[in-house]
């Protein structure tokens, strides 16, 4: 299939994402968990949409993953932030869901 690495990258990505917002669900200190939980499903959601239509070959494709790009920096960082190991996975597959899209960019 056409763009595989990059759709093996956001379905990663999107799987990292969804468990780290739920297992920020369960942490005691959840209040401060929020920015991280919300910035996961807004990722999740967006890689998702773009690997549908990365996989239409959709002429909106390019735009996606630009966007993409944006959210998976800014999900990386934010996960980054926190000493829970989900979030250390979710940043580093977030990290490298960026590179992948700035690889399709480029």
């Amino acid at each position: 299939m056409k763009n595989q690495k990059l759709i093996e990258a956001l379905n990663n990505c999107i799987a990292h994402c969804n468990y780290c917002s739920d297992a920020c669900l369960d942490t005691e200190n959840i209040k401060m968990m929020v920015d991280c939980i919300r910035t996961d499903r807004a990722c999740a959601e967006v890689c998702s949409t773009t690997v549908k239509l990365l996989a239409m070959d959709s002429e909106f494709a390019k735009a996606m993953v630009e966007k993409c790009h944006e959210i998976c920096k800014k999900c990386a960082e934010e996960c980054g932030k926190h000493d829970h190991q989900h979030c250390k996975d979710c940043a580093e597959a977030c990290k490298k869901c960026a590179e992948a899209c700035e690889a399709y960019l480029a």
